[in-house]
């Protein structure tokens, strides 16, 4: 559920900036309908799992794919450097999710 909520950030997050100010409605509405889901599922993990942990791997896997998906499209510049950091990034939100 977790990593679905993060996933979903990642969504609200490109759609949000897709919306050019909340002034074009189908990334509006995409962007509002994966807050909420997003939030929700954050808000059912964070019932059995430490909040640290929980928004720190919410935090993580939305950051990273967002940032993924926007050297995917051309949107930002791919680099090796980043590319290494969010390998690194990656790592470092599985091993908190393993160490709890």
């Amino acid at each position: 559920m977790l990593i679905v909520s993060g996933v979903l950030e990642a969504v609200w997050a490109t759609a949000l900036g897709r919306s050019e100010g909340f002034t074009r409605p189908v990334p509006s509405v995409v962007f509002a309908v994966a807050l909420v889901a997003s939030m929700g599922g954050l808000a059912f993990a964070m019932r059995t799992l430490p909040l640290g942990t929980s928004y720190a791997v919410w935090v993580g896997v939305g950051a990273a794919l967002t940032v993924a998906w926007a050297m995917w499209t051309g949107e930002e510049q791919v680099s090796v450097v980043k590319v290494l950091l969010l390998v690194g990034l990656v790592g470092c939100v599985v091993g908190l999710k393993l160490a709890h």
